[in-house]
């Protein structure tokens, strides 16, 4: 079985794919077998058929050299661009958490190393209907995954970055570490990179550029944040 980690966002379009892309490419690139699995992907492109081709998913495999097969990238696949919960509403095809799981899990014996990108933000609803009420972080305390948060370094990130952590840690989920997005080099993201480490006690692990191409990370630091 292999090692996971949770990308998780303070937020929508915070940039969790690109940097779940960025994640499995560093550890691709030095040998290791590593994946990627989404519960849910809404606001994709498909087919006639209905599949996937393509969205955040599709990228990730494409960016990363993963090879994977769509089907095995993500369980529920939705045209619109909203909550998950909602689209599934929206197409009458609800998430099965039994269908999650067992996708989840044939990819935890596929890769040494999976990589789990959460939808939305951390509050994110995955099916809220008279059955059943789940969100993405009932994913992650089921297979008791830690976390690594996305955060946007631009205007706005330490209000929504520190009481994301608190919140997290208030509900007992283990978040790890913080990769910093959209990071220019400007006075206020480095002040905001410097205020999110003083009041979150957490280490940012990286600074990412919009166009960078790798992570710049130690491996050994990365590999660390799995369990």
């Amino acid at each position: 079985m292999s090692k996971c980690l949770f990308i998780a966002g303070t937020g929508t379009d915070v940039g969790k794919t690109f940097i779940s892309a960025l994640v499995v490419k560093c550890l691709r690139d030095v040998g290791l077998n590593a994946g990627y699995y989404k519960a849910a992907a809404s606001g994709v492109e498909l087919d006639d058929n209905g599949n996937l081709i393509d969205g955040d998913p599709i990228f990730v495999n494409n960016f990363a050299g993963i090879g994977e097969s769509a089907e095995n990238l993500v369980s529920y696949i939705y045209a619109q661009p909203v909550s998950p919960h909602l689209a599934a509403k929206i197409n009458d095809k609800p998430i099965d958490f039994e269908v999650v799981k067992r996708d989840l899990n044939r990819a935890k014996l596929k890769y040494d190393y999976l990589i789990v990108e959460g939808s939305g933000g951390i509050i994110c609803p995955l099916r809220w209907d008279n059955e059943a009420h789940f969100g993405v972080l009932d994913i992650v305390r089921a297979f008791d995954l830690p976390i690594l948060l996305v955060a946007s370094a631009n205007l706005g990130t330490i209000n929504s970055t520190v009481l994301t952590v608190d919140y997290l840690r208030h509900n007992n989920f283990n978040v790890n570490a913080i990769i910093f997005n959209h990071f220019n080099e400007g006075v206020m993201e480095i002040d905001n990179l410097q205020m999110i480490k003083d009041m979150t006690n957490l280490p940012v692990i990286a600074e990412v550029h919009d166009n960078d191409k790798t992570l710049n990370v130690e491996i050994e630091n990365l590999i660390n944040l799995f369990a």
